[in-house]
């Protein structure tokens, strides 16, 4: 057994799945997930190795599973983007507005630069680290981390500026022509 009880890193787990799906019942049950899959893998887990960034790399994997599997059932289903019913939601209050403008901006950023972004900046990874977590070299990590920055700190400045969320684009579907 550890030293840490698996307990102490569900803080970070959360904050992580939150800033992932940018919805705080979805983090929970991605976190859920995430917890799930560390117990019924937990002989996969080598004694002596960090388990923070392992539960990172489950969550990771959990995650973009139930992307492509939501990719997959909603090629059936119309998908709507939060601007389109942005004036039927209720008004935050005014406080929440700089937290919720950096919310959506994040959700804007690529898949894959906001992974890079959350884990070395929410959670204070190491570049090794979420290189290991996400599966890709280091140079790749520190180039989309450069990438992610510069995009949120365009979209924190220009707002207004209409863009697709990264969420909403629907990849094309390609179909077999006989």
């Amino acid at each position: 057994m550890t030293d840490f009880p698996l307990t102490d890193y569900i803080p970070g787990l959360r904050r992580y799945a939150r800033s992932l799906t940018g919805d705080a019942w979805k983090a929970d049950d991605l976190v859920q997930d995430t917890l799930e899959r560390a117990c019924s893998k937990w002989r996969l887990w080598v004694v002596g190795s960090d388990l923070r960034a392992w539960l990172f790399t489950l969550m990771h994997n959990v995650y973009v599973n139930q992307v492509r599997s939501a990719v997959r059932q909603s090629s059936a289903g119309v998908a709507v983007a939060v601007d389109d019913v942005e004036h039927e939601l209720v008004a935050p209050e005014a406080g929440d507005a700089q937290a919720i403008d950096l919310q959506r901006c994040l959700l804007r950023l690529p898949e894959e630069q906001r992974v890079v972004l959350l884990l070395v900046s929410l959670e204070d990874l190491s570049y090794e680290e979420v290189a290991k977590i996400t599966g890709v070299p280091v140079g790749t990590v520190m180039s989309r981390l450069s990438r992610a920055r510069s995009r949120l700190r365009e979209l924190m400045d220009n707002p207004a500026t209409p863009a697709l969320p990264a969420q909403a684009a629907s990849p094309a579907v390609l179909r077999r022509m006989k």
